[in-house]
């Protein structure tokens, strides 16, 4: 049976792909992230995504227009100070932002091709809200009139780092968004998180 695999990037999706091959699926990787940044990387992770599909010999499709600005004024309402500093619930609000406009645009394309089902690579990273996900995912399923395969991708974590460097895949080294990068390599921020996280009574705005 076919199954739409929503492709963050080409290493996320090894495990997965190998994964559900194991178990009869046929994936086919659809491409639809608008919020990475900057273009260059884009363009790079999208690049990549179709040289790991061809390597492993599954169809692939993609939103090819960077659609930034349009990201941006998403998420832009839920990015206040306390998300900068801190994890809402352990997560960052405009997280949920960005999940539900990229699966959103999966159950759609799933639904437009003639897909019973449809999952993301979302679900190999540890460093994403799988509980989220899912009930995100599944709302746009019942929207859409198809249906969301969850499968926790997790435990492969190893093997499709493993993989990603056997095909030689290019591997980035923060999730995607502006946002993310800033937190990957801005110091000051580094520093303002870990006063917060010290602190032994943080400020009330910041709760």
């Amino acid at each position: 049976m076919k199954i739409l695999l929503h492709m963050c990037c080409g290493p996320c999706a090894c495990y997965p792909v190998e994964q559900l091959r194991s178990e009869g699926f046929e994936p086919v990787g659809y491409f639809f992230n608008p919020n990475i940044h900057p273009h260059e990387e884009w363009r790079r992770r999208l690049k990549t995504a179709r040289e790991f599909a061809a390597k492993v010999g599954i169809n692939f499709f993609a939103d090819n227009h960077y659609r930034l600005r349009e990201y941006l004024a998403k998420v832009w309402s839920v990015v206040d100070e306390a998300d900068t500093v801190q994890y809402r619930d352990g997560w960052h609000k405009r997280c949920g932002v960005c999940y539900a406009w990229r699966l959103s645009e999966a159950a759609k394309f799933a639904a437009e091709n003639n897909f019973e089902l449809f999952t993301s690579s979302l679900l190999y990273s540890r460093h994403q809200n799988h509980e989220l996900i899912k009930k995100i995912a599944e709302h746009f399923a019942n929207v859409f009139g198809v249906k969301f395969f969850y499968e926790d991708f997790r435990v492969g974590w190893q093997a499709g780092i493993d993989l990603s460097l056997e095909l030689e895949l290019y591997r980035q080294n923060y999730c995607g968004c502006i946002f993310s990068e800033e937190e990957r390599f801005s110091n000051d921020l580094r520093k303002a998180r870990k006063k917060f996280f010290t602190s032994p009574e943080p400020p009330c705005a910041l709760l």
